[in-house]
């Protein structure tokens, strides 16, 4: 078996071959955390000193540029971090998914798991008649609802609401919420028809069982 390392596919430069700046700009751009020049220098065919020229180069170029990034070195390592100045426009972004409105699909699925809980995500779609994977997901990366054990009988997981629900909803308990009997016998029915015929879902399932839903997000 030889040792020597394969040649790139057709059409593609060897990795010597790379410019140096833009081959590390490319690395940089897809660590989880800071790069050392060591790695850097083993994956591009350079030397560490090379790297770390032009590492500091680039880091020289990016700030003479003015740009809304800047290359740092932090715990022995490199990586892309947003300028200061430009925080509270990224601030801004990751708060604004975090707030926009629910969805119609949202808060209906929202009201099965209140008035039901604790509930399984197989009851829920089955009372709403589609699959609820995708939103229940969203349900849960607001905090608005929870996982709180299994359902003995089939060992689903079972879900409730959140303190942060009474908040936002300005309830001090559950028992605040609205009186629902008048529609309970109807929801009883529309469970009753369709749980034979909705799938019990996996939530360890590939997301492509969520086609149903994902019109609704």
């Amino acid at each position: 078996m030889s040792d020597e390392t394969p040649a790139p596919p057709a059409g593609l430069r060897a990795v010597a071959d790379l410019d140096l700046g833009p081959a590390l700009e490319a690395v940089l751009m897809v660590v989880d955390e800071p790069a050392t020049e060591e790695h850097l220098a083993k994956i591009l065919e350079r030397s560490r000193r090379e790297v770390a020229d032009a590492l500091r180069e680039l880091a020289d170029e990016y700030t003479r540029q003015g740009r809304g990034f800047e290359l740092r070195l932090v715990a022995g390592g490199w990586r892309f971090y947003t300028r200061p100045e430009y925080a509270a426009a990224v601030e801004r972004f990751v708060l604004d998914g975090q707030q926009a409105r629910l969805t119609q699909a949202a808060l209906e699925t929202l009201a099965v798991v209140a008035y039901r809980q604790p509930v399984s995500r197989g009851r829920v779609s089955a009372v709403r008649g589609v699959n609820c994977d995708g939103v229940m997901r969203t349900l849960l990366q607001r905090g608005l609802i929870e996982e709180a054990g299994t359902e003995p009988e089939t060992g689903a997981i079972l879900y409730t609401t959140t303190n942060y629900f009474l908040e936002r909803m300005g309830l001090r308990g559950l028992d605040e919420l609205p009186e629902l009997a008048p529609f309970l016998p109807e929801a009883e029915a529309i469970e009753a028809e369709t749980l034979e015929g909705v799938p019990s879902f996996d939530p360890d399932a590939p997301d492509s069982e969520d086609a149903d839903d994902k019109t609704e997000l």
